[in-house]
């Protein structure tokens, strides 16, 4: 019996070993996750090279959808991930239980309003049908963007946040809104007067946001970010990471290579400031 309990302790410690040894790993060693598209990009062109100088190993792995990344996050698997916003980041971590926080906001391709068939906004007429995303965070931007453009007139006090279809007071041009599914939307420029896309299914898609008719100004809601574990707050390679961000080197590599991506605060002030 005691040998039994012995060697039940023995075996118990060593799994303990192997576990906190697999834990373990050199703190300059990042593997960072993303969508795959413009998000990956940005790291591979503009913050793996900025770490690599500072002797990091940084491996990218991209992600084909948003459930993925966040749950790779917090079991460790990944040390940071770039590819959401925050209302995202909120409702998946709180919903998921999930310790994970924001770091830093990232240039944001927006969604836009773009055509096949016309050259202009001004061509909308009664019946004009218009393709908008059918989840409801890049529903309610889509249609804060169309009571911009005073295509509808959404009720007094939306939220911009929530707004959905409910909360059309007037129909101004009479259009006809069609929800499909975010990823479907550049395909469905064949067949629509206008489409509503995202800006990473429009880049895929080999759209250019010039080419956009109108462009959303992307409030803080919907900057896409980092995010990281709330433990690893404060630690020196988080440091590291935001500040490859804030540099001179990836606010060249955005204007080279991300044009008509909303630039968030710290790279707006980095250009004004000239330094």
């Amino acid at each position: 019996m005691l040998r039994r309990t012995l060697l039940t302790t023995l075996l118990a410690s060593l799994s303990l070993a192997v576990s906190v040894s697999a834990l373990a790993k050199d703190p300059k060693e990042l593997v960072i996750g993303t969508s795959a598209g413009p998000y990956a990009d940005q790291v591979k062109l503009g913050i793996k090279p900025v770490l690599e100088k500072q002797g990091y190993k940084v491996k990218v792995v991209e992600f084909n959808d948003y459930i993925q990344p966040n749950f790779a996050l917090a079991e460790g698997s990944l040390d940071a991930n770039a590819f959401q916003h925050i209302i995202y980041l909120t409702k998946f971590s709180t919903e998921n239980k999930l310790p994970l926080s924001e770091l830093i906001k990232v240039p944001t391709a927006p969604i836009a309003i773009y055509s096949k068939k016309h050259t202009s906004l001004n061509q909308v007429k009664e019946g004009t049908t218009v393709a908008l995303p059918n989840d409801p965070t890049n529903q309610a931007r889509a249609l804060v963007l169309l009571d911009q453009l005073g295509w509808i007139k959404l009720r007094a006090n939306f939220d911009p946040i929530r707004a959905s279809e409910k909360d059309i007071a007037d129909n101004i041009k009479k259009i006809k809104l069609i929800p499909l599914e975010a990823a479907q939307l550049p395909r469905s420029l064949q067949d629509t007067d206008y489409s509503f896309v995202n800006g990473n299914f429009a880049l895929a898609s080999g759209l250019k946001l010039s080419e956009a008719l109108a462009r959303e100004k992307i409030s803080a809601n919907y900057q896409n970010l980092v995010a990281i574990r709330t433990s690893d707050k404060g630690k020196a390679w988080v440091k590291d990471l935001e500040a490859a961000y804030r540099s001179r080197e990836f606010l060249e590599v955005t204007n080279k290579h991300f044009a008509g991506f909303s630039k968030p605060d710290y790279q707006q002030a980095l250009e004004n400031s000239g330094k």
